[in-house]
């Protein structure tokens, strides 16, 4: 699979939303939107009215990352929104008491891609039960909430135990990475086993957006 950027629209200019969402649509692959409650990560974003807003706009998928408690009240209702990737932190699930596995197929049975995210002081290992009920897992290289983070170099082997691990069970399963990435980084990010990119700050605040693309895009 080809390397595919997904910036993120937690750093887009919310006073020229349109202006931004035409860009991804012209130089990325998906639309990254993170879900913030204030309770599961320290920061409140966006929720349904901003997500439909960027729906109607929006050329390419848009993948929903939720880090809020109790995703499974909302889980059906964000499959409303025309998001086509939905992911949840594995850390929420089990404070609410809930089987990710369970959750992960019901994301299925609406018909989006279901995705299991961890924070960096989380096991990779702990993903290895559910990775047949995903479609991609998210590995955050910085902790979740805040964009303009630094890059956590441990992501490195994180995601390389975890490419493994796929690759040995034979799973379709993409691994997609959030935090701090950049042209940099991300040709190692790919080699270790890394497909979908997410980039805010990095992306938005580029001196040239097409160019940046590209280099992460690798083409």
């Amino acid at each position: 699979m080809m390397r595919q950027l997904a910036p993120s629209m937690l750093s887009a200019d919310s006073l020229h939303l349109s202006d931004d969402v035409a860009c991804v649509n012209r130089n990325a692959d998906l639309f990254h939107l993170d879900v913030m409650d204030g309770v599961f990560v320290p920061n409140i974003s966006f929720g349904f009215p901003i997500i439909e807003a960027i729906a109607k706009e929006a050329k390419l998928p848009m993948d929903v990352h939720l880090m809020i408690v109790h995703p499974e009240k909302y889980l059906e209702r964000f499959s409303k929104t025309g998001a086509s990737m939905i992911s949840f932190h594995l850390e929420a699930a089990w404070a609410a008491e809930q089987d990710p596995a369970i959750l992960l197929e019901q994301l299925r049975s609406y018909g989006v891609k279901a995705g299991l995210v961890i924070n960096p002081d989380i096991p990779v290992e702990k993903l290895f039960p559910y990775l047949e009920h995903c479609d991609y897992v998210l590995i955050m290289s910085v902790f979740a909430g805040f964009g303009g983070q630094k890059f956590i170099e441990d992501t490195y082997g994180r995601i390389q135990t975890l490419k493994q691990e796929i690759d040995r069970r034979g799973l379709d399963c993409l691994i997609e990475v959030d935090g701090g990435v950049s042209v940099a980084n991300v040709d190692r990010l790919a080699e270790v086993g890394a497909e979908l990119f997410v980039a805010g700050s990095a992306y938005f605040k580029a001196d040239d957006r097409d160019e940046f693309a590209k280099a992460i895009r690798g083409r």
